[in-house]
């Protein structure tokens, strides 16, 4: 997805973080099973050791900095880190819109490893929502992963892919859904896999109607994207289904076992989003067997 070379995307509240310390031991402690399910998103491994920092501890990592040189469309273009400080802009002012008393998440550039509430953000635990941090971290490394490990494009459009699925976690944190539908353990038709693939749902809404957000000038962020920007995307989408990443590791896929849904499941439901928006998003709302 390309930005405007003229865009203004300054001003956006993106901070870098690094040196943070790992966390493990003996389970989630507070968050239950849904932190964990974040965790794993994009990865297929298992963090259930990965622990909340304890109380009094401090989540910030220190020495959180801002994005720098990130100005314009033609920075974002050119720059993973203002890529996604960029989007962070245009994915709150389509979510303003969307959800009434918006509050927008914190977006954390992950610089080596940072501290969360949820446990260590990096490029091996893959980009992930923090409920109680109301924040999203992602290492820009952890692009190269996907490439290398899971046999995904990752491109520009699927970068803001990743982030979109990670705001449209916020979106039902905030709004309620995930307390309305609990974890309730793995499995084709688990709650787990349905707040997966309304969040592809959610990422495929904002790709169908980001175009339309504007900075103050009247200048469009993001110029339409292409067919090869779109199936980039798609890619990425599949890439990450539990089928294929179960396939890549031990040669088969057991659906008993699926948190976030296929391959296949993954790319149809960011195209219902894409096509016909959010009210297209209702995963909650379906059989099983229309997944």
């Amino acid at each position: 997805m390309t930005f405007n070379e003229n865009a203004n995307v300054g001003g956006n509240t993106a901070r870098r973080r690094g040196a943070g310390v790992a966390v493990a031991g003996g389970g989630v402690v507070g968050l239950g099973a849904i932190a964990v399910l974040l965790l794993q998103l994009f990865t297929g491994q298992d963090f259930s050791s990965v622990l909340p920092l304890g109380p009094g501890t401090d989540a910030s990592g220190g020495g959180d900095t801002e994005i720098a040189q990130c100005e314009t469309g033609a920075d974002a273009n050119a720059n993973d880190s203002c890529r996604l400080a960029a989007g962070s802009v245009v994915l709150d002012k389509y979510w303003q819109d969307e959800v009434q008393g918006y509050r927008a998440p914190t977006l954390v550039i992950v610089n080596g490893s940072a501290s969360s509430s949820c446990g260590t953000a990096s490029n091996q635990t893959g980009p992930f929502y923090c409920p109680p941090d109301e924040s999203v971290y992602v290492d820009p490394t952890f692009f190269g992963l996907m490439r290398d490990q899971f046999g995904a494009s990752a491109g520009d459009l699927a970068q803001l892919y990743v982030l979109a699925h990670e705001y449209g976690h916020h979106v039902q944190y905030i709004t309620g859904i995930m307390d309305q539908h609990p974890n309730d353990g793995a499995g084709a038709t688990s709650n787990g896999v349905r707040t997966e693939l309304q969040a592809d749902c959610f990422a495929g809404a904002w790709v169908g109607a980001m175009t339309q957000e504007v900075d103050e000038n009247g200048v469009p962020y993001l110029q339409p994207p292409t067919q090869a920007q779109i199936a980039d995307a798609l890619n990425a989408a599949a890439a990450v289904g539990d089928d294929n990443i179960q396939e890549r590791s031990s040669g088969f896929s057991n659906p008993e076992t699926w948190t976030h849904g296929s391959s296949e499941q993954r790319q149809r439901w960011f195209q219902l989003g894409y096509q016909g928006g959010v009210p297209a998003c209702d995963t909650n709302g379906v059989p099983g067997g229309s997944l």
